[in-house]
């Protein structure tokens, strides 16, 4: 018997129907898929159900605006620094640190411009503290 050699015929394999349902199944994942974040922090903020304190006409109040400047009973400061805010704390107390300090603080003021405010008054000696807020006024 003779056996003739045929030709080989090359297997391929055609992956264009394979790519397509692995993609398929790539877009169904993602838009099915919902992600949650649990890292936020839950957040409890007090209340105060105080009266308002009697204002003295002796008071001394930092006025810090959404910038972060300073003006102290109405006066802005020259520049924003530690330096410049506690000596014209100084200049306006006389020296008196028993006077009542408020700091009044726009409500996007940087929180470092009130720290800052308050790390001044506590620096030269006041124990009268009170900080207030006052809303941003809405943008039209």
């Amino acid at each position: 018997m003779k056996f003739a050699r045929r030709a080989k015929t090359e297997v391929e394999l055609n992956l264009t129907p394979l790519i397509d349902v692995v993609f398929l199944l790539l877009i169904f994942f993602m838009v099915s898929t919902t992600f949650t974040k649990e890292t936020h922090l839950s957040i409890d903020l007090p209340e105060a159900s105080g009266e308002a304190t009697h204002i003295s006409d002796q008071q001394i109040e930092i006025t810090v605006t959404k910038s972060g400047d300073y003006a102290i009973n109405g006066v802005a400061l020259v520049n924003n620094k530690l330096t410049t805010l506690k000596s014209a704390l100084e200049k306006v107390s006389g020296g008196k640190t028993n006077q009542p300090l408020i700091i009044t603080a726009d409500s996007a003021t940087p929180h470092q411009s009130v720290v800052t405010a308050m790390d001044a008054a506590g620096q030269l000696g006041f124990v009268q503290l009170s900080i207030t807020t006052r809303n941003a006024e809405p943008e039209e």
